[in-house]
C-alpha cells in the first residue's frame, strides 16, 4: 500500500485514465517488477468523513480484488475518488477499473489536464 506523499506526487505525473467514478493513475517503477502497490485518495469535495471513508473502503476492496489479476506489474496504482463513485454499483466500478487498467497497461492514458488557475496571457 502507498502511504508516502512523495509516491502519490510521483503518480500524479504518470499515466492518467479517467472514469465516471474515479481517476486511475499508474506510475511504473523501475526495478521491482513483481510488486503491485496501490493507494486511494478522496478529497473533502466528495462529502463528509463518513462518505469519504465509505468510498475509500469500497476502492480498497475493489483494488484488492482486481489488481492481482489485471494490475500493471511493478507499478504504483492510485485511485482518486470522484463524487459519483460512492453511489455507483460495485460491479460497474469493477468493469470500469478493468477497462482503465487495460488502457494503462497499453500505455494509453487520457490527454493531460489543463493546469488549474492558469490565466490567459494579459492583453496589451
Amino acid at each position: 500500500m502507498i502511504t508516502k506523499r512523495a509516491d502519490f506526487l510521483a503518480a500524479n505525473n504518470a499515466i492518467r485514465v479517467a472514469r465516471p467514478g474515479f481517476v486511475l493513475l499508474v506510475n511504473r517503477r523501475p526495478g521491482d517488477e513483481s510488486a503491485l502497490r496501490f493507494g486511494v485518495t478522496v478529497t473533502k469535495k466528495i462529502g463528509n468523513a463518513v462518505m469519504r471513508n465509505r468510498m475509500k473502503r469500497r476502492f480498497r476492496a475493489l483494488l484488492r480484488e482486481v489488481l492481482p489479476q489485471q494490475g500493471v506489474p511493478g507499478a504504483d496504482h492510485v485511485l482518486i475518488g470522484r463524487d459519483t463513485g460512492v453511489e455507483r454499483d460495485f460491479a460497474l466500478l469493477r468493469q470500469e477499473l478493468a477497462g482503465a487498467l487495460a488502457r494503462a497497461a497499453a500505455g494509453k492514458g487520457d490527454a493531460p489536464r489543463k493546469g488549474r488557475g492558469q490565466r490567459p496571457p494579459p492583453r496589451k
